[in-house]
């Protein structure tokens, strides 16, 4: 049943995460809260599903560290008693024009979305139970090719194509592998240093004529994660209103 299920949200302290692991919550689920920074908001987003009646954890772990990432699953099974969810959300997000872009970007980015993805997909098929969902978090920027996007954009890239491989080589053992990728959404990540008409601009490039929410991308992955996404595997989902 879907409320005996463990679900691990990296990166869930805020935005997308934070949704994420409030609705997974809200569906039943007992949630791992996980944060490399900010405990405190990982702990905000603990109580608002305790107060809603829920079971929920926060565990500070960076997952570019893959020792890090196995104390993760440890914590997960010491307090639930396993895993049967994993929603690898964590990533950043460093702008440059190729020609401009240093190595220190291209490094961290490609330690955190990419290294940080495989080091969480590795620790989930090893440690999932039969059944299980692995949900990884893209974005449609590879679509629309953003000049100054192109490092976020070839992490990302890479997250799908480690999707669509982990799901053939787990489903013998019933656990689904796909991605979600989102359009321009208004957290924090996307909104920092973007003007107004800037933000406006790229709202427009939806045919819905806004922005996505968080809560738009958790709705995206409870279904994934929930009994009527069993039979999508493999694949890549775009969330974005129709941008691309």
């Amino acid at each position: 049943m879907q409320d005996s299920k463990i679900a691990i949200v990296t990166g869930g302290s805020r935005g997308i995460g934070a949704a994420i692991a409030r609705r997974l919550a809200d569906d039943g689920m007992r949630t791992v809260v996980n944060f490399s920074g900010d405990a405190g908001a990982a702990d905000d987003v603990v109580r608002d599903i305790r107060a809603a009646g829920g079971k929920a954890l926060a565990v500070k772990a960076d997952i570019s560290d893959a020792s890090a990432v196995s104390a993760l699953f440890q914590a997960a099974r010491d307090a639930f008693g396993g895993v049967d969810i994993l929603v690898n959300n964590a990533g950043i997000l460093s702008l440059s024009p190729i020609a401009e872009a240093d190595d220190s970007q291209f490094d961290r980015q490609i330690a955190v979305n990419l290294k940080g993805a495989f080091n969480t997909m590795r620790e989930a098929a090893r440690q999932l139970r039969d059944g299980g969902r692995i949900i990884t978090l893209s974005s449609s920027v590879i679509g629309l090719a953003l000049p100054s996007y192109g490092l976020y954009a070839a992490t990302k890239a890479g997250v799908e194509a480690m999707t669509g491989v982990l799901a053939k080589e787990l489903g013998a053992r019933g656990i689904t592998v796909n991605a979600v990728a989102p359009g321009p959404t208004a957290t924090d990540l996307f909104l920092d240093g973007k003007s107004p008409e800037t933000v406006a601009r790229m709202a427009g490039l939806a045919p819905l004529g806004r922005l996505g929410e968080p809560r738009d991308i958790a709705a995206v992955v409870a279904f994934l994660a929930g009994p009527g996404g069993g039979w999508i595997n493999g694949q890549t989902l775009r969330a974005n209103g129709g941008m691309v």
